[in-house]
């Protein structure tokens, strides 16, 4: 029936509300960058969120995220690159393990995924290419599915495009050599990836942690996740 298996990360595959984690999540580089002896943390969370934005909308096929992100933050920020770049590398192996206790692991995911990987597909986490992958591994590990041999993991790093554009699906199929039309896509944010469908990918959309802004797209199937378990029983 498919090829390959997309899967979002946050809401999807791992427990996590994503506006709570990010507060935590900046609350922690805000301290890191205080006890540092930078005293401009509240700007530095401000220029994260602007540089991420300009990184979203980019459409550059030129230019990886991580490229397009670090571009613009160090356009507009004061302190020099290598040293807020080891800053970044810092908080992701010392601060950002300590965001676990705020999401938990779904059950049944990990024996859903177990299933799949015996099965002769492609399997590919499709969350936004906003993070290095240093902060999606740790995210799938808390999920219980980070020990996955993955066809790929999309992290700023290697991609050039951010959901919700279809050209970020498009190079997805690419880079695992699958047509769109033989990929399903299951994520549980309408607005992000259910545009999947635009370019001929099949989509589910999980209602565990469902996030609907009203663009008015519909998916192929839905439903919870004890619906999904049983539909990934079929394929």
């Amino acid at each position: 029936m498919f090829k390959a298996v997309l899967f979002d990360l946050d809401g999807t595959l791992l427990n996590i509300d994503m506006d709570f984690f990010l507060q935590k999540y900046f609350a922690r580089m805000q301290k890191m960058a205080l006890e540092a002896g930078y005293s401009d943390s509240k700007g530095l969370v401000e220029q994260v969120f602007k540089s991420t934005g300009v990184m979203i909308s980019d459409r550059n096929p030129e230019c990886s995220n991580e490229e397009i992100f670090m571009r613009d933050f160090f356009s507009n920020w004061r302190y020099p690159e290598k040293d807020f770049r080891e800053f970044f590398e810092c908080f992701y192996e010392r601060e950002f393990p300590l965001l676990e206790p705020y999401c938990k692991p779904f059950a049944g995911v990990p024996e859903m995924m177990e299933k799949l990987f015996d099965q002769d597909l492609k399997v590919v986490v499709a969350t936004n290419a906003v993070f290095p992958l240093t902060a999606l591994q740790q995210r799938l590990n808390w999920a219980g599915v980070g020990h996955f041999d993955y066809d790929l993991i999309t992290s700023y790093e290697i991609m050039h495009f951010c959901k919700p554009h279809q050209e970020y699906y498009q190079e997805v199929a690419e880079v695992i050599g699958v047509k769109p039309e033989e990929c399903l896509m299951i994520g549980n944010d309408v607005g992000e990836d259910l545009p999947a469908g635009k370019i001929g990918m099949k989509t589910f959309l999980v209602e565990d942690m469902l996030i609907d802004r009203g663009v008015g797209l519909s998916p192929d199937w839905r439903g919870k996740l004890s619906d999904l378990f049983s539909f990934m029983e079929k394929i």
